[in-house]
Formats: structure tokens, sequence, C-alpha cells
């Protein structure tokens, strides 16, 4: 599963993500949690740019009753999406983008659980592949939530975690935001796992643990563990 990242150039969105309201003097993020909000990049409705819109993680389904009272997964497995029917209609129209800069997992060790922090050398920011929905109030209030798709762990996470968060190659990001429909097949292909000598494993402060704590503190690699 992927249950925190971090967003730390926030600055660079634009420039990165080719969209032209890039968000501009926010702060970085350094521990993202679920119920979060944060910028997610989708296409526009006319098809032909990008776009920013702030988002909630923790997929809120546009047919539930009340979302507080609604299921909200953080997390959506690659291999089942055209199973569920939460997800497969998002499949073929509410395709996203979540930027990130890099995310936690924890390793089991007795007792204890270790934390790592993950990155992608050379690419300050890069995507998970998401989903999103948007759920509208009796009033005509619009909520719009996300969940990160995740898939099989490659050989650097897995022995830390059988699942990972699906990295998007760069070469995928505008055909996975296009509204173009996707064939299972394509979409085995562009949800398969990042490849693990393209990324870093650090352990990291167990200051992690806690979602108040959100600097850069917990992103600092702690020597001595593996």
């Amino acid at each position: 599963m992927c249950g925190r990242y971090s967003l730390i150039c926030i600055d660079d969105l634009g420039n990165r993500f080719r969209v032209h309201n890039p968000m501009i003097g926010s702060r970085s993020h350094f521990n993202i949690s679920p119920a979060s909000e944060m910028p997610v990049i989708v296409r526009n409705d006319a098809g032909n740019e990008n776009a920013i819109v702030p988002m909630r993680w923790g997929l809120v389904p546009h047919w539930a009753q009340d979302p507080k009272t609604a299921q909200k997964p953080i997390n959506a497995r690659a291999e089942t999406l055209l199973e569920k029917p939460m997800f497969a209609p998002l499949v073929r129209s509410h395709r996203c983008l979540v930027p990130a800069s890099g995310f936690f997992e924890w390793k089991k060790e007795g007792k204890r659980k270790i934390p790592f922090y993950f990155t992608v050398p050379g690419q300050p920011l890069f995507a998970f592949a998401g989903l999103f929905s948007q759920w509208k109030s009796p009033d005509g209030t619009v909520l719009s939530t996300y969940t990160i798709i995740t898939c099989p762990a490659n050989v650097l996470l897995a022995g830390v975690h059988d699942r990972m968060p699906v990295i998007l190659a760069q070469e995928n990001e505008s055909r996975w935001l296009s509204q173009e429909p996707l064939a299972p097949g394509d979409l085995a292909q562009i949800l398969a796992p990042f490849p693990a000598a393209a990324m870093q494993k650090m352990p990291v402060s167990d200051l992690v643990n806690s979602p108040a704590v959100d600097d850069e503190r917990i992103i600092r690699p702690l020597f001595g563990l593996s």
C-alpha cells in the first residue's frame, strides 16, 4: 500500500507537468497522510490542457450518500481495477496524476517497524497513477477526492512491503491523463512496477510515524540501517 508520501518541489509543478495554474508559493509537504488536501493533475474538460486541482486523499464515490461515513480507499490495486464497481468507471473517465517527491513504507522487524523513504534519483518530482471522483452535496457543493493505484513491489521494496504505488514512466503520463480508452493490455503495461534500479531506498527517523511532524527531518537518511 501507500499511506504516506512527500511533495517537496511544489514551485516546479507548473514546468514539470505543463500546467498553466501552478501553485507558486505553496509550502512543501514532507509527510502527507490520508485526508490531506493535495494538488492533483487532471486533463481539463476540453481535453487539451493539464490543470492542477486540490483534492482530498481518500476516494469518495459519487454515489455515496454521506462522505463522512463512506468508505474512503486511499489505494486501488492495479490488478483488479476493472473488477471493482468503485474503480472501473473511473478508469474510463477519471484518471489523474498525483505529484510526489518520494514515499514511505515500514519494514517489520520483530516488534519494531522501521520507516524507509523511497525516491527516484534525478526526478525531484514524479507522478503516481491515480483515480479521482467528484461527489456533490444536495446544495451543489463539490468534494473532489483521489486514490493512488498500487502494484506488486519491485525487488527494492520487496524486503519492506509487498505493494508499492504505481510510479508512471514520464512517457506514460500523457497517455494516462488522456481521455482515450485503455485496453486491459495497455493498463498492465502502464501500471507495471517502476524499475528498482531507478529508485533509492533510505532508512529514516520514526518521527514520520506522526502525521503532525511535517518537516525535512523525516526525510534525512539514518545510517547503519538497511
